[in-house]
Parts: structure tokens; C-alpha cells; sequence
């Protein structure tokens, strides 16, 4: 009785996974992000946080974000975050367990720069919505949540508005404010809302009514797998450079000083960068992150992210890792135990619906 329960649940959750990852990857999924803002005014703020990150924010334009890391002044990565540019103030947005590393060095880093820091923990909730579908479910008309009636906050589709990756716009409803977000995923259309705790509720209730399909960690690790993007402290460590990661869109190598940069350039400029980061798909038992692939007895590889995923041909299990540049070609197959392991583009193909 037991064993069978315990076998029914598992099942139960196999389908829910199936479920919630198809609404990602050929549906419209709705999940809740651990991320927080920090906000920064004074008439410093642009000149000092682009002097900070590896990214431009010198030429950032109003309604615009981008992707950047915080370096130390050896090059390795410190923390990963996003800037936008709200006109009076810039917004920095950043996971939950990474909002203190970051006011740290923030705070190390301003000395006599009109800066002002506001930890703005608590007081946005951040919304996601993924998936193809994802557009119909956003231009739909929500009514305002303060009072299901009256005014509507229309979330429209940015694309179609002429706006692209990591732009945003702000929005009325009666009594609400919120900001969405077109999102830079590489291989399905991704949004945030930004609103205010006590109308988090109502705004995902009536996506939901509009067809989002509620997503938990788990679906939501899966996707990022399958999507290619890594994880800052477990994909991307304190101790990796920004060239190893792949993430050339955290960097702009026309804007100047920042710290950490000479590493960067000197990386750039001699193309000495003998590691990077790309997929890898394995058949056997499952690896785990942590794995070393070897070849010839030498270390070549490791594994630091692992999901089996549910696809239209059947179950995959596919993982992120680093290895040696000039032996991770694609297709490449090596045997770790009882586990064969080939090496993957990324994003992974077959796991999206167009």
C-alpha cells in the first residue's frame, strides 16, 4: 500500500512536470522569481555604476536594461545582474542571494560619488511569463486587481510595439503601477512584470485566467537547462573568468574602465581563453553536477547542471559544464562510467516549439 502510493505521487509529479514544462516551451508558463531591485540615483549614478560593471551603461538609453557582471580586479566574476535605465534613476536587479554581495561592493566602491543605494528587497514582486504563447496571454486586457473593475492595465506584447530585448515600459491601471519587461532568453519569448507585493496577487490570477499555466522550481530549472543559461553559484562561480562563461552579452569592450577590465581586454586581445561553457547530452545514468569527464585519463570536463527533460521524442537528459576549448567540439563523445556524454550546442535542440 505504501510502495504503490509512494509510486502514484511519483507519477502524479512526473506529469506535473510534463505538464508545466510544455507550457515553457510550447505554451505560456507563470512562475515567481527570487529576484530583487536595488536602486540608485544621484548625478553620479551613470558614470559610476559604468565605471563598476562590464557592460554599458554610459550609453544606456532610457527604457532600456542590460546584462553585465560585477568583476573583482583580477577578473573573476563577483555577482551577475541586470541594469535598466528608468530616467531618474537606474534600476539593478539581481537574484535574492546575491543582493548582499552586491550592496557590499557597491558600498566599498563609493567614495566621493553622489550615489545614492536604496535596497528595494520586499517591496516589488517579480513575475515571469514564458513560452510562444506568452505574447497572446499578455495582450490580453487585465482589469485593474485593486477592484476587478473600472480602468485596465493592458500588458501589450513588446515586439509588436517596436520594442525588443531587455526594453521595458511602464503601466497605469486604476491604482496600479507595473513595469514589463521583454527578457533576453536565447530560445523562447520571456517577460517579468514588476508590481508592488499587494497587487502581485491579482495580476497573476488573471494571467492565469487568461491561460498561463503555473510553473514550479523544478519545471522552471528545466527550461533554464534546456535553454542554455547559466546559474550564477552553480554554473558561473567566483572563481570563472566573464570570456569562459559564453556570455559575451555581459560585455562591451568600447566603454571604458571598469574593474577587472584590463583581465578582460588582455583575454580578448590574445584569444586566451582555453575553457568555456556549452551543453552536453547524456545517455546512461544520470550524471550529477560535480562529474569530471576525462579523456585519456586527464580531466577535460565538468558537469554543473543537470536535468532530465521531458521532449515530444521521449525523455533527455541534458547538462551545462566547462571543458577544454580545443577538445569540446560538438558531437563529441566521451563515456564516463556507465554513462555516455556528447557534447551539445546550446540552446539544445528539439526541446522548443516555434
Amino acid at each position: 500500500m505504501r510502495l504503490a502510493a509512494q509510486d502514484e505521487l511519483t507519477q502524479t509529479g512526473d506529469a506535473s512536470l510534463r505538464t508545466e514544462f510544455r507550457a515553457l516551451t510550447s505554451g505560456c508558463g507563470i512562475y515567481r522569481l527570487d529576484r530583487t531591485h536595488i536602486s540608485l540615483t544621484g548625478s553620479d549614478r551613470v558614470r559610476w555604476l559604468n565605471g563598476m560593471v562590464t557592460n554599458n551603461i554610459r550609453d544606456l538609453a532610457v527604457g532600456h536594461g542590460v546584462y553585465a557582471f560585477l568583476l573583482n580586479p583580477q577578473g573573476k566574476i563577483q555577482a551577475d545582474l541586470y541594469a535598466f535605465n528608468r530616467g531618474e534613476s537606474l534600476a539593478v536587479e539581481t537574484e535574492r542571494t546575491q543582493v548582499e554581495t552586491v550592496l557590499q561592493i557597491f558600498d566599498r566602491y563609493i567614495i566621493m560619488d553622489d550615489v545614492e543605494v536604496e535596497n528595494l528587497t520586499g517591496k516589488l514582486a517579480v513575475i515571469g511569463v514564458m513560452g510562444p504563447k506568452s505574447g497572446v496571454v499578455l495582450t490580453s486586457t487585465i482589469p485593474a486587481p485593486s477592484t476587478g473593475s473600472g480602468q485596465a492595465l493592458t500588458l501589450q506584447k513588446t515586439e509588436r510595439r517596436g520594442r525588443g530585448i531587455l526594453e521595458f515600459e511602464d503601466m497605469k491601471g486604476e491604482g496600479v503601477e507595473a513595469t514589463l519587461v521583454c527578457g533576453d532568453n536565447p530560445a523562447v519569448p520571456s517577460y517579468e512584470i514588476w508590481i508592488s507585493p499587494e497587487n502581485a496577487e491579482g495580476i497573476w490570477s488573471a494571467l492565469v485566467r487568461a491561460g498561463a499555466q503555473e510553473v514550479g522550481v523544478d519545471a522552471l530549472e528545466s527550461s533554464r537547462i534546456a535553454c542554455g543559461i547559466p546559474k550564477f553559484g552553480q554554473d558561473i562561480r567566483q572563481r570563472d573568468l566573464p570570456q569562459e562563461t559564453g556570455q559575451e552579452r555581459a560585455l562591451n569592450f568600447t566603454k571604458g574602465c571598469y574593474i577587472g577590465q584590463e583581465i578582460v581586454e588582455r583575454i580578448r586581445s590574445r584569444g586566451a581563453v582555453h575553457r568555456m561553457f556549452t551543453g552536453f547530452e547524456a545517455e546512461g545514468p544520470s550524471p550529477s553536477p560535480g562529474l569530471r569527464i576525462q579523456d585519456q585519463g586527464k580531466d577535460v570536463a565538468e558537469i554543473t547542471s543537470v536535468a532530465t527533460v521531458p521532449t515530444e521524442s521521449g525523455e533527455r537528459t541534458l547538462a551545462l559544464g566547462y571543458g577544454r576549448k580545443e577538445i569540446l567540439t560538438p558531437g563529441r563523445e566521451f563515456t564516463a562510467g556507465e554513462t555516455k556524454i556528447r557534447v551539445a550546442g546550446l540552446p539544445f535542440s528539439g526541446t522548443f516549439i516555434a
